[in-house]
C-alpha cells in the first residue's frame, strides 16, 4: 500500500528531533479522537501512581479508539500529550514508540498541566489521524488509479 501521508521530519532551517515530524500532510477521511487516559473499559484507573503502566493503557485506549474508525497509527498525524509532569515524557514515548514500531512519527505536541480530570491520572493523550479512502479497484478499463500525495506511485 502506498503512503497517503507524507512526513517532514525539519523543514528547512528547523533543527530535526528523533522524538516526533514537525509537519505532516496528507489526503483521506479526518479522524480526531478525544483525549484518551488510563481507564480500563469499566473506567477504573489503570496504573495509578506508575507513568509506565498509565501510558501503556493510553496508547491501547488510543488503538481501540482508531480502530474504532477503520484506522491505525500509520495514519495519525498528530498527537497531543499532557502529563502531569513532564518527566512522564520518556514513559510516553516508550509506550509510543511500541505502537508505532519504526513508523514516521506524527507532529506532536507535550503540555505539562496541573491537573487531569481525576487526581489518579497522570497522562491523557489526544490524537488526529487521516484515513485512507477506499482503494478503488486495481486500474483497468473504466476504473481510475488511485494516486497518493508525496508518493507519486500508483496504489494498485
Amino acid at each position: 500500500m502506498t503512503s497517503h501521508l507524507t512526513h517532514v521530519p525539519a523543514p528547512e532551517g528547523i533543527a530535526a528531533s528523533p522524538q516526533y515530524s514537525h509537519v505532516v500532510w496528507g489526503t483521506g477521511r479526518f479522524v480526531a479522537i478525544s483525549g484518551q487516559c488510563a481507564l480500563d473499559a469499566s473506567g477504573a484507573v489503570v496504573g495509578e501512581g506508575d507513568a509506565v503502566a498509565q501510558a501503556r493503557q493510553v496508547f491501547a485506549n488510543l488503538d481501540r479508539c482508531l480502530a474504532a474508525a477503520g484506522a491505525g497509527f500509520r495514519d495519525v498525524v498528530k498527537l497531543t500529550y499532557f502529563v502531569t509532569d513532564v518527566a512522564h515524557l520518556p514513559a510516553v514515548r516508550e509506550a509510543r514508540d511500541a505502537h508505532f514500531a519504526g513508523a514516521p512519527l506524527p507532529a506532536s505536541s507535550a503540555v505539562q498541566v496541573s491537573a487531569l480530570v481525576r487526581p489518579e491520572l497522570l497522562v491523557e493523550i489526544e490524537a488526529f489521524a487521516l484515513v485512507p479512502e477506499r482503494r478503488p479497484e486495481p486500474a483497468g478499463p473504466g476504473r481510475p488509479v488511485l494516486r497518493s500525495v508525496g508518493g507519486g506511485q500508483s496504489a494498485q
